[in-house]
This record gives C-alpha cells, structure tokens and sequence, in this order.
C-alpha cells in the first residue's frame, strides 16, 4: 500500500461511488423480486443468506487464525482475539452503538418506509453490518485513496450488489439504506488515506480482517437461528484489534 504513481490519472473515490451505486442497483433488483416472492420463498432465502454469511465470516477468521508451519498447523492471536472482543463489547455497549443504529434505522423508516415494512430496520442494521466489515472494505479504500487503483473496490461493488438483491428481496427497501453508512466509511477512509496508512500496516489489516470475520459470523448467526448478538456493539473491537495486532501473545 506504498503510495506510487499509478493512480495519478485515475479519479480517487471512484471505487466508493461505483460500490454505493452497485448497493442501490442490487437493491432496486432486490425490491423487485420481493414483491412477487411468497412467504415461504423469502423464509428459505433468509436462511440461505444467513448461512451463507456465516461461512463468509468462518472462512475470513479461519484464514488468518491458522498458519501452516514446519511442526504443522498452528494457531495464532486467539488471546488478543479474546481482549479485543471483550474490551470492544464493553466499550460499544458503554457507548450503546446498537441503539444508536437502530435509532437511525427508524428514523430513516419514518422517513421512507409504508406501514407494512416490518423489516425495514432489521435489513438497514443487517446489510450495512454485512458490506461494512472487512478486508476488502479498508484496503479497497486506502489503496482507493493512496494510489487511485479501485479495482478491489470494483469487485467489492459486484459482491455487495448481488449480496443487496437477496437482502431487500427478504428485508425491503430498509436494506437498501445502508448505502449511507458504505458511502461515509469508505469515502472517509479514502479521504483520510495518507494520515490512516501509517496506522494500518499488512500485519494490522490482517489482524483487522481477522476480529471483522468473527462479527460477520455473528451477523449470520443473527439472520439464521434469529439469536440477538449487538453486533453493532462489538465494532469498538476493530478499533482495539489495530491496537493489539503487535501484541506478542
């Protein structure tokens, strides 16, 4: 993520605008099939939906927790895994981030839902959750915002506007929202990328995708077996894995 000359004819933020208009895009699609989907369709959706972010988040903490070396396989960071989930649940539930966020939910609701959208808060919190966290969310942005190269962006856009089409088919247009929370984390990393970059090394977003696999698991847990994980609350633990990717334990 070394900043270079690649991008300097490239329009930096153009991965954000294209990912926010692949949300929108794949939800208009989405709300499109909802209408025609019967109940017992939308159910057997939601719940391959659900399975299918669970294994997203088991393959991305998999991935970076275990480590081939010459006695075999290892694990890795399962100590700074445990204080930064711990320490960020306390903290996002001091802060009562899962509030908040339902908060905007039903005000955007208010704003532009019909009476008969019951899932309109639960597919804002949902899907913003689900194309928020990761990997591909910060360094597609950074690399956006250092090199003007947004192609891990553009495949980003691609994923987000199929995984949209399932959440608005089951959810409704709530889903559809969490375009505004993608367009303000990405476009704020991107702006703020040669101040963050010092911060985020290879080893720092490796450890970062790590704890942001384990809250999608989460994620997909809630839409699956209906459990009620603040998964919103957890967030501050991405924070706290940056801080403690160099801890030695």
């Amino acid at each position: 993520m070394n900043h270079n000359t690649k991008g300097e004819n490239k329009m930096t933020g153009s991965g954000t605008i294209v990912n926010s208009a692949a949300v929108i895009a794949g939800g208009i699609i989405g709300l499109t099939l909802k209408g025609g989907l019967k109940q017992r369709f939308q159910d057997i959706i939601m719940q391959a939906l659900g399975l299918s972010v669970i294994f997203i988040g088991i393959a991305g903490v998999l991935q970076e927790m275990f480590v081939i070396s010459a006695s075999g396989l290892e694990t890795r960071g399962t100590m700074k895994m445990v204080l930064s989930l711990v320490l960020g649940a306390v903290t996002g539930e001091f802060i009562n981030i899962n509030k908040h966020t339902e908060t905007l939910g039903d005000w955007l609701k208010r704003k532009f839902s019909t009476p008969d959208d019951n899932g309109f808060v639960e597919g804002f919190v949902s899907a913003s959750l689900t194309i928020c966290i990761g990997a591909m969310a910060i360094v597609g942005s950074l690399q956006d915002g250092l090199t003007g190269d947004a192609s891990m962006l553009y495949i980003k856009a691609v994923l987000d506007g199929m995984i949209l089409i399932v959440f608005t088919s089951v959810f409704g247009k709530g889903a559809v929202f969490s375009v505004i929370p993608l367009f303000l984390f990405q476009g704020s990393i991107t702006l703020s990328a040669s101040l963050v970059q010092p911060f985020l090394t290879e080893e720092a977003v490796s450890y970062l995708s790590f704890i942001g696999s384990a809250l999608i698991f989460c994620v997909g847990t809630n839409l699956m077996f209906k459990t009620n994980i603040k998964v919103a609350n957890l967030l501050p633990a991405l924070i706290f894995a940056v801080l403690f990717h160099s801890l030695p334990i």
